[in-house]
């Protein structure tokens, strides 16, 4: 049942429920990051076991079902469907908690993936059509708060809750949570009438997905994405083991230093760029590309010389920069991508893209970091997680790279 968006703050309210579970999706994603040497020393597991658990485990049918799903999101009720995504992940998580073994955990991480395959695209499109253009890049930039809020959070709640029962107790207490807001979820958030068809549900037209991918700027705008994603996931899922291995971090300290670190400069970053997205972009649509092209070549060296840094305050400081940087990219770019199909559908763009930037980025990120790590142990021992960092900063220039001539196609693509 769709219903004509009302009037007043209801967007809003909207719009801050939709935050609501997205924290909770990366919340749900990752809290593995500062459970994972709790887990390998509990179940055996090596650094390229947890990189799979982390990237591959996860990817494989979020990114798989993402593009079916949003197609049926542009057909049918995108509020039931995030509620029926949101009950499942979340089941799913707690579910974790009971994992025995690498392939028990595999499974169930396998399980959160399918779940959360329903989760972001409808809520792209929900968003674009509860907000005008004009406001559209802050509007999706505030909803991804929910990726630095629900990592600060899963670093937070699941290092002290594991601190002060186990790690299973952690999986299970953010599991059970998620679970009890999807009612909540489904009972404030309404389906809105699509913004281009007055009150009738859309009819996609055929072929759109093939339009789509055969437009140059999709595929460089994707691939640019996911090779931030590559750096950008892997360094998330491994900073706090490395912080344990090569600064000597308790979980407790691990969890207030890098939750406080990645709330700030995430939230700073996200919102820095759907303001400098919406500002430059009205004029300049390339400028959606151009913000993230600079943001990760700065990003760059920040991040080498925050690894090198012994000192914890020098370290904060230097690592809180590139947090920022490295999640500038998600309002302007995701609005570009809103803009290469007409409005009916945005859902199956948007999954369209998430599908080649998670498979590529999640798929490979954090099992690369833990892989090269393994590869490194034998000559630098407990210091190879800090050489496999180093190794991937290299995808920041691939994906400014990427970005860079993407934007130079854009207006040939671009949809009003």
């Amino acid at each position: 049942m769709t219903s004509t968006p009302r009037r007043g703050g209801y967007p809003i309210v909207v719009l801050s429920v939709l935050i609501l579970a997205y924290t909770f999706n990366f919340l749900d994603r990752q809290i593995l990051g500062i459970l994972a040497g709790a887990i390998k020393a509990d179940l055996g597991l090596s650094d390229s076991q947890l990189g799979l658990m982390g990237g591959l485990a996860f990817a494989l049918f979020y990114t798989g079902l993402g593009i079916p799903i949003a197609a049926l999101a542009d057909r049918s009720s995108r509020t039931w469907i995030m509620t029926g995504a949101l009950t499942l992940w979340s089941g799913f998580t707690a579910a974790c908690g009971l994992a025995t073994g690498f392939w028990s955990l595999f499974l169930c991480r396998m399980g959160v993936g399918v779940g959360e395959a329903g989760g972001v695209a409808p809520a792209y499109s929900l968003i674009a059509d509860y907000f005008p253009a004009e406001q559209r890049a802050r509007a999706l930039a505030a909803y991804s708060f929910g990726i630095p809020l629900g990592s600060a959070l899963g670093i937070l709640f699941g290092g002290l809750i594991a601190h002060a029962v186990d790690w299973r107790a952690a999986f299970i207490a953010v599991g059970i949570a998620g679970v009890l807001l999807a009612p909540v979820f489904r009972l404030i958030v309404r389906e809105p009438v699509r913004t281009e068809a007055q009150g009738a549900r859309p009819v996609p037209e055929p072929g759109g997905v093939r339009r789509l991918i055969a437009k140059r700027s999709f595929w460089l705008i994707s691939l640019g994405a996911a090779a931030s994603s590559v750096c950008g996931y892997g360094v998330a899922f491994w900073l706090p083991s490395y912080f344990e291995r090569s600064l000597g971090m308790g979980l407790v300290d691990r969890s207030l230093f890098l939750g406080s670190m990645t709330l700030v400069g995430g939230v700073i970053g996200v919102w820095a760029g759907g303001a400098l997205g919406d500002r430059m972009g009205r004029a300049r649509p390339a400028a959606y590309l151009l913000i993230p092209a600079v943001a990760f070549l700065v990003a760059l060296p920040c991040f080498v010389l925050a690894v090198q840094a012994t000192s914890l305050w020098l370290a904060f400081f230097l690592f809180l920069i590139p947090t920022g940087l490295n999640l500038v990219w998600l309002g302007p770019v995701i609005a570009a991508v809103q803009h290469l199909v007409p409005a009916s559908q945005r859902s199956t763009a948007s999954a369209c893209f998430l599908f080649v930037n998670n498979l590529i980025g999640l798929g490979l990120g954090t099992w690369y970091f833990g892989a090269v790590s393994d590869a490194l142990a034998p000559r630098f021992g407990g210091e190879s997680l800090r050489y496999a960092i180093y190794s991937g900063l290299g995808f920041y220039l691939v994906s400014a790279a990427l970005f860079v001539f993407a934007a130079r196609g854009l207006k040939r693509d671009w949809v009003a």
